[in-house]
């Protein structure tokens, strides 16, 4: 069959011929229709990600939509190592395949689920947020805070903070739900002042996709917002910006901020199968948005280094 595929360490994939999957007890072969291009499954292709498992040569990709033998069409993750989404056909356990409502086509579903888990995961299995909450997303510009910003006042959040670097983009959110756009500049001392004045106010959630200085400012900021400032849960998500903060040790010890990542590993496989399905499931009801931009398996090589940050790339047979 024709795949995408790893062959090499370092190396981009290469689309090529791969033994095609025979399942076995417990697997599930699904012809795959489409399959959406992450930093989750870069990462992973690069043996880079903390979950990164494979040995080479084995197909890249780690979720997408296609249909069962018997036709059934279904939202897939997590195949079955060497395979991967990235292909004509693969295998996965048959308890992380999940039936799709007919309202929601194959690039949406593939497109949003990675980054509509992201925030659905950490606002209810991490956070457990209470409807009428604050929710402040940190890195709302790109597709995984863009959809943060609706699933948070879809799941009943009051009021929605979203920060970012592109101005003009940071103003689209408010179309989305986000009631107070703050910009990240560079200038450190600004930056918490901003956050402060915010957390001051009452701050219940932060959804954190960029690590880095803006994080250490808005927990800085969480702590010297006082003492009787309601406790915020502030959920690790992504490292955009950088994978470590210094962090003064007198933040957690002077406040009632509760530090937690959300993924992989901190959430059951079974919870984030239960997360997604309920996010493909409200996709539609809830009006979501998310630009996709359809490519041909074939090209993964050329679309794997040019990712368009104002649309998620979907790989189609072809």
């Amino acid at each position: 069959m024709k795949a995408a595929m790893i062959v090499e360490a370092g190396k981009l994939p290469i689309y090529g011929d791969f033994s095609a999957p025979v399942p076995t007890a417990g697997d599930t072969r699904i012809t795959v229709t489409a399959a959406a291009l992450s930093h989750v499954a870069k990462a992973r292709a690069a043996g880079t990600h903390y979950s990164s498992t494979a040995g080479l040569p084995f197909v890249v990709g780690v979720d997408g939509v296609g249909r069962l033998d018997d036709g059934r069409r279904v939202y897939f993750m997590l195949p079955t190592a060497p395979f991967g989404s990235m292909a004509e056909q693969t295998i996965v356990r048959s308890a992380q395949c999940i039936a799709l409502p007919d309202e929601i086509s194959d690039l949406v579903a593939a497109a949003i689920a990675v980054p509509g888990m992201s925030s659905w995961a950490a606002l209810q299995e991490r956070a457990k947020l209470l409807a009428g909450e604050t929710v402040l997303v940190n890195g709302a510009t790109g597709t995984s805070g863009r959809l943060a910003v609706q699933i948070a006042k879809h799941l009943g959040a009051k009021t929605v903070i979203a920060t970012g670097r592109n101005a003009e983009a940071l103003q689209s959110l408010a179309a989305l739900g986000a009631d107070i756009r703050i910009p990240l500049v560079q200038d450190g001392d600004a930056l918490e002042n901003a956050f402060k004045e915010h957390f001051s106010a009452g701050v219940d959630v932060v959804l954190d996709y960029l690590w880095g200085q803006s994080a250490e400012r808005l927990l800085i900021a969480a702590a010297k917002a006082g003492r009787d400032a309601t406790p915020m849960r502030f959920v690790q998500i992504g490292s955009i910006s950088a994978s470590t903060i210094t962090l003064p040790s007198a933040v957690l010890r002077s406040s009632g901020v509760e530090l937690m990542g959300s993924g992989i590993g901190s959430i059951p496989l079974n919870r984030i199968v239960q997360v997604i399905e309920e996010l493909l499931h409200a996709t539609v009801p809830g009006g979501f948005q998310i630009a996709t931009k359809a490519v041909p398996l074939a090209d993964v090589a050329q679309a794997w280094s040019m990712e368009d940050a104002q649309a998620r790339t979907v790989f189609v047979p072809g």
